[in-house]
């Protein structure tokens, strides 16, 4: 009886934060480094492959939140270069998940029907073969899509990226293709992995770090930060709909 008291409230808090959220100013753009699976299994004592299974439906989960309420773009940081010195056995179990979790998420219903456009972004040479060709079919599949953008960061680090853009601009420079005058923020963002995107509007992280891990280092330098102590596999909508709140009662000012 208790339980199912605790239940109704439960639900009855998470539909009236969704009205309160959704009455505000929404983030267009939300990333979330999802931490804590490896943890969140040892406390449940469960196999460390457990929580990263249930990691991956949480993905999906989040997805299905974000396209709720309109959010536009969501980048979530899935796999990191600093991950490939796990354990050979764990990294590739991790791919095998990747691998069928792009293949799931291409043929969503719910992405089919919000046309949501997948992207990966990261250095895919450090990936196995068979997770680029799950990568790719994901994005060719939703390709056309313009709803939403849902990109997923693999092989990712934040100052690879920027390195890699460095180089992109070097190279149009080195071949006149522009002017050493003609690199401005704008210009150098397009040259990003999320170019032609806008920047995160609001950063969250689980599982109580507080630190951005090479994430998005450039794309979040004015980005509001949220922390929760809650690990990733245990993240509920309702405390997703705190993070937006939190966001929605911060006033930016940019500086000015």
């Amino acid at each position: 009886m208790a339980h199912r008291m605790s239940g109704l409230i439960y639900r009855f808090y998470e539909r009236r934060l969704m009205r309160e959220v959704s009455a505000g100013e929404l983030p267009r753009h939300v990333a979330v480094i999802m931490d804590g699976n490896r943890r969140y299994a040892s406390e449940a004592g469960l196999d460390k492959r457990d929580g990263h299974a249930l990691g991956k439906e949480k993905i999906i989960e989040m997805l299905g939140w974000c396209l709720e309420l309109k959010i536009r773009c969501v980048t979530a940081f899935a796999f990191s270069t600093e991950n490939l010195q796990r354990a050979e056995e764990e990294v590739r179990y991790i791919m095998g998940l990747s691998e069928s979790g792009l293949r799931e998420v291409a043929s969503d219903q719910a992405v089919r029907d919000n046309k949501v456009r997948i992207r990966v972004i990261g250095d895919r040479s450090s990936l196995p073969e068979s997770v680029k060709e799950a990568a790719e079919h994901a994005e060719e599949a939703t390709k056309s899509n313009d709803g939403y953008v849902f990109n997923i960061a693999m092989g990712y680090g934040g100052r690879r990226e920027i390195i890699d853009a460095v180089k992109e601009v070097a190279a149009k420079v080195r071949d006149g293709e522009m002017s050493i005058d003609d690199i401005t923020e704008d210009r150098f963002s397009s040259h990003l992995y999320t170019g032609g995107l806008p920047d995160p509007d609001l950063v969250l992280r689980t599982s109580g770090e507080v630190r951005v891990s090479n994430f998005l280092m450039w794309q979040i330098a004015y980005s509001e930060l949220y922390f929760t102590d809650v690990f990733w596999p245990e993240f509920r909508k309702l405390d997703f709909l705190r993070a937006i709140r939190s966001y929605q009662q911060r006033r930016r000012r940019y500086g000015r």
